[in-house]
């Protein structure tokens, strides 16, 4: 037990290291997600949000920037978060990229104004097919991917419009406004140069 504890000890204490160093140089873009998992607290287990940052630096390289116990993604907890990435040094940020949740939202309109927000594909697609039929996912999954495989804003825009209708043609209404309502906030990033996108 006196070795696991030590050991322990060493560890906490260089991934506390790890979390608060100074980050050096822009990070134009940055992914920020929130997970939950089970803690346990004094014999209970309880769920807590860990929210993470993955910033791409100015040479293109992605890397894990923060990682912090938020408990609820609250905006509260998103905007502390963000103030703490700042105070170490997060500057030079274009473009942030995570779910629609209203508590990250807020928090980065706050603290980053001038920052844009794209919403995550991946979430945007788990909501259009949560609306689809299991036996036309495949398809429709395959119609989302090719709005976002278009050269330009346009031509995005005029797949998610044909994309939209060929769904209402196969009488799935409820995912063809979703796309029409929410494809828009995941193209910003057709705002950027294209050598970028990846």
């Amino acid at each position: 037990p006196a070795t696991v504890s030590k050991l322990n000890r060493e560890a906490f204490g260089a991934v506390d290291e790890w979390r608060h160093r100074r980050l050096e140089g822009d990070y134009p873009y940055v992914y920020l997600d929130g997970t939950y998992i089970k803690r346990n607290w004094g014999g209970a287990y309880e769920g807590v949000a860990v929210l993470v940052a993955i910033g791409v630096n100015a040479e293109g390289f992605r890397e894990v920037i923060g990682c912090e116990e938020g408990y609820v993604e609250s905006e509260g907890s998103w905007k502390a978060f963000l103030l703490g990435l700042g105070e170490r040094g997060l500057s030079g940020v274009r473009m942030f990229t995570g779910d629609k949740s209203a508590g990250m939202l807020g928090a980065i309109q706050e603290v980053y104004p001038h920052a844009m927000y794209q919403r995550c594909t991946v979430h945007f697609y788990r909501n259009v097919l949560s609306k689809v039929p299991k036996s036309k996912r495949a398809e429709v999954a395959a119609m989302l991917k090719a709005i976002h495989a278009q050269e330009s804003l346009e031509a995005s825009s005029e797949k998610a419009g044909d994309v939209a209708a060929k769904l209402d043609g196969m009488r799935l209404a409820a995912a063809a406004k979703c796309v029409r309502d929410g494809v828009a906030e995941t193209l910003t990033y057709t705002r950027f140069p294209m050598r970028h996108w990846r």
